[in-house]
């Protein structure tokens, strides 16, 4: 099995649900920004530090499993972990029950405490 095909296993499922969390009416409407910004910061920081990792041997990858295209010293496949992040855990936050701002950002309603 390539890593290609081990990553379609989390980040099809994981564009999945961030497309319904998209086309969700109440999501936050800086959703796709914040989502598009976070991507950007961690696939850098992926691409800084996976790299010297790899050029000082603290892991490698099996040569006949990847497709050859690199960043550097780091394979492709290797920005699938932080990007299915990215898709999955702003997606989830917006589904599930209790989490997502109201729309606008207005704050739910709620008691003050003394």
């Amino acid at each position: 099995m390539t890593y290609w095909t081990l990553n379609a296993f989390f980040l099809v499922p994981a564009a999945l649900i961030c497309a319904a969390a998209l086309l969700r009416r109440n999501r936050p409407r800086y959703f796709a920004a914040a989502a598009a910004v976070t991507a950007v910061v961690l696939l850098v920081l992926t691409a800084v530090f996976d790299n010297l990792m790899i050029r000082v041997g603290l892991f490698w990858y099996n040569e006949d499993r990847i497709s050859g295209a690199f960043a550097g010293a780091a394979p492709l496949e290797d920005f699938a972990y932080p990007l299915a992040a990215v898709l999955l855990l702003p997606a989830l936050w917006v589904l599930l029950p209790g989490r997502a701002p109201a729309p606008g950002g207005a704050k739910p309603d709620t008691k003050e405490t003394p």
